[in-house]
């Protein structure tokens, strides 16, 4: 009995690491195609719907979607209201893979396996990465296997067959599903070990399908916990999720013995009647929800009131219909670059912030506001272009130019956002605490820098020769204190007043801000030399 046990646990370990391992991969493959991603989803509710259900497909994991969701949200990248139509997919996708186990995917684990380790070690660049999905893909259903096998001794046990072929109680099999798969965050597991019981005739569909529903109702769990460490509109998502799994399971409860009625006219196998029970339970949330979510997510928004900022992913002031009019084409530009910057400021002050109070949601939002100012240079690089197409006036090409320069120096600063936020990460996770004296010569040439950025930030709305000193001034002080700050760094190193693992974060912090200051003052000199404007 003891080595069942072992092998039921050995084969769940297998399923979590295969599923965790191949959500990791399929994110960082999705991470490059991200811009699409957004696009596409926040069109229309029903492409969100399609969105969650592809990317639970690849992720092999609804809770993986959930959780990629809530970050784009709790960014600003995704609005609530379309992060909706997402979570709805996902819970439809998840099916899938109760659906191959019982078209017996588990038997060919081991092919998928060996090709996985074939192509992964034989295979380079794209071929490597397919074998590796493979080999985490097989995981995933080898470990399915191995709970199985570790099921087939209880059809030899008079006990456990009279429990779960007589029937029970179904609340206590909606509990059982809810608790095992709030601990395990995955409800395939249960499920696909109801369906391989099923196949081996040890379980009966009524008993199956409560905890089938309590499956459901526990996979939102991984969503809670994550909405303890997010902002508003995760915690809405997380809500929402909750809202949707709860309602599927009293309408099915309620309704219990007509849906068990229609799951038996469905096939006369069980296993095919548990996986029917996931879709269908799914299929009903999706069919009830998708066209009430503007009042849904409205009702959502009362319960958890908040503003909450969406930023948008695509240029807003770029309009192709003045690229024949370089003038007006240039004002477009000049109000995409004033979001570019501001985005920029909001970066660095979430980042400086991280070396206060380290929140992993706060670092996550500068990679997600990463890729919105990457998107936005791109953009806007590609407008200039366009504009430089048409015959200009040497006024209007240096501001091209400039322009040009502006939207290279904003992502510049982003990148460096985004350092910092990498360096507070190592802070927090070596416990490398800095000295009362460096914090505080941090806190002001934060301080400054965020001033420049902030006084760069108007240069662009407006020219202002006075500003534009003082950017050049404020400039040379922040050098000067960058320096002296270095200096009396290593005064506390060689003194041991501070720890050996703080240090090069703590100067590299200063390089990056001194970088940023630098792409200030770049953005002030340049601003400088074009001409003046008619005011308006």
């Amino acid at each position: 009995m003891v080595q069942y046990i072992f092998l039921f646990l050995a084969g769940l370990a297998l399923f979590l690491l295969g599923m965790l391992k191949l959500s990791e991969q399929m994110q960082r493959v999705f991470s490059s195609r991200i811009r699409e991603y957004i696009r596409f989803s926040v069109r229309k509710p029903f492409y969100g719907l399609v969105t969650g259900l592809a990317t639970t497909i690849l992720f092999q994991s609804s809770s993986a979607t959930t959780l990629l969701t809530m970050g784009l949200v709790s960014a600003g990248l995704v609005s609530f209201y379309h992060s909706l139509g997402i979570i709805l997919g996902a819970d439809i996708g998840t099916t899938l893979t109760i659906q191959l186990v019982v078209w017996k995917v588990t038997d060919i684990s081991p092919l998928f396996l060996f090709a996985g380790i074939v192509l992964y070690f034989l295979g380079k660049d794209r071929v490597k990465t397919i074998g590796e999905a493979l080999l985490h893909f097989g995981t995933i259903f080898y470990g399915l296997s191995l709970i199985g096998d570790a099921a087939a001794p209880l059809k030899d046990s008079p006990v456990f067959t009279r429990y779960f072929l007589s029937t029970q109680n179904p609340l206590m099999g909606l509990l059982i599903g809810l608790v095992f798969t709030g601990i395990v965050q995955a409800s395939a597991i249960p499920i696909s070990v109801l369906v391989m019981l099923g196949m081996q005739g040890l379980i009966s569909l009524d008993n199956a399908v409560p905890i089938v529903i309590g499956a459901n109702i526990g996979t939102t769990a991984t969503a809670l916990l994550g909405s303890v460490a997010s902002d508003v509109n995760g915690r809405r998502t997380a809500l929402a999720h909750l809202i949707f799994k709860c309602t599927g399971a009293l309408a099915c409860m309620i309704f219990l013995s007509p849906f068990i009625a229609v799951l038996k006219a469905t096939s006369s196998s069980i296993a095919q009647q548990v996986a029917f029970c996931h879709f269908l339970f799914n299929l009903i949330i999706v069919s009830t929800f998708i066209f009430i979510l503007t009042p849904f997510s409205n009702a959502i928004r009362r319960i958890l009131p908040g503003e909450h900022a969406v930023i948008a992913m695509w240029p807003e002031y770029l309009e192709a219909r003045h690229l024949g009019d370089p003038e007006k084409a240039l004002v477009c530009v000049r109000n995409e670059l004033k979001r570019q910057i501001a985005l920029a400021q909001r970066m660095l002050l979430e980042s400086l912030e991280l070396f206060i109070s380290y929140r992993r949601n706060k670092r996550q939002n500068v990679m997600y506001m990463e890729l919105v100012m990457d998107n936005l240079q791109t953009e806007i690089t590609t407008y200039l272009w366009g504009i430089s197409c048409a015959a200009l006036s040497q006024p209007l090409t240096k501001k091209l130019f400039a322009f040009s320069s502006f939207a290279y120096d904003i992502e510049r600063m982003g990148d460096r956002s985004v350092n910092i936020g990498e360096l507070a990460e190592q802070k927090f996770k070596r416990k490398a605490h800095f000295t009362p004296a460096a914090n505080e010569e941090l806190r002001d040439i934060g301080t400054l820098v965020l001033d420049n950025l902030a006084d760069a930030a108007r240069l662009i709305e407006k020219k202002d020769i006075a500003l534009v000193r003082l950017v050049i001034e404020r400039e040379h002080r922040i050098g000067v204190k960058i320096k002296k700050a270095t200096g009396n760094h290593l005064d506390r190193f060689y003194n041991k007043l501070c720890l050996a693992e703080a240090g090069p974060i703590y100067v590299d912090v200063l390089v990056n801000l001194e970088h940023i200051s630098n792409h200030c003052l770049v953005i002030a000199k340049l601003t400088n030399e074009l001409e003046e404007e008619e005011t308006a």
